[in-house]
């Protein structure tokens, strides 16, 4: 049985969210924090959403596993990097990820935000906001970002920002 276009069955309508919510189109930006004893690394963020005008904010969904989440807490900082089409490097060196004590920036030119985060100086921009919320999302966590500094890098007018579309939404 049919009703709205999903059948009944719960394991069926699952798979069929996949192909639906694969195609929602997402940035990709490289999300960097320090951890409380002020070690540093970042990680590849395609799940990034502006959230709010006033003030400005974004939420970024972190996989809970990731030990990056643990630093995402309320009154953190943490920054994102917008990534250009033409940046394949950079989505190869931070799409594999970091173990603890890794260093993340390694052969990667950087500056420092404000508030001291790495932002990549060949990103198309970067914004950096504190944490006001981190909710449980499930297998992810939704981190909310309150920006409070933000640049524009060199080529932000003249490349177009790198999206993102899956063929499955149920996996990366």
């Amino acid at each position: 049985m049919v009703q709205h276009g999903l059948r009944k069955d719960p394991t069926t309508m699952y798979d069929a969210f996949g192909p639906v919510l694969g195609r929602i189109p997402s940035g990709l930006f490289i999300l960097s924090a320090r951890g409380p004893g002020g070690e540093e690394t970042a990680m590849l963020a395609s799940w990034v959403q502006q959230a709010s005008f006033a003030p400005p904010a974004v939420t970024v969904a972190v996989n809970a596993k990731r030990y990056l989440r643990e630093w995402l807490v309320p009154g953190a900082t943490a920054a994102l990097s917008l990534i250009g089409e033409t940046q394949k490097s950079v989505l190869g060196h931070f799409g594999k990820g970091f173990d603890p004590g890794e260093p993340a920036f390694e052969g990667i030119a950087i500056d420092r935000s404000p508030a001291g985060q790495a932002v990549l100086q060949d990103a198309l921009g970067w914004i950096e906001g504190e944490v006001t919320a981190a909710i449980d999302a499930g297998d992810h966590h939704v981190i909310l970002l309150k920006l409070t500094a933000a640049a524009e890098g060199p080529r932000l007018a003249a490349e177009r920002p790198w999206v993102h579309v899956r063929k499955n939404g149920l996996h990366y």
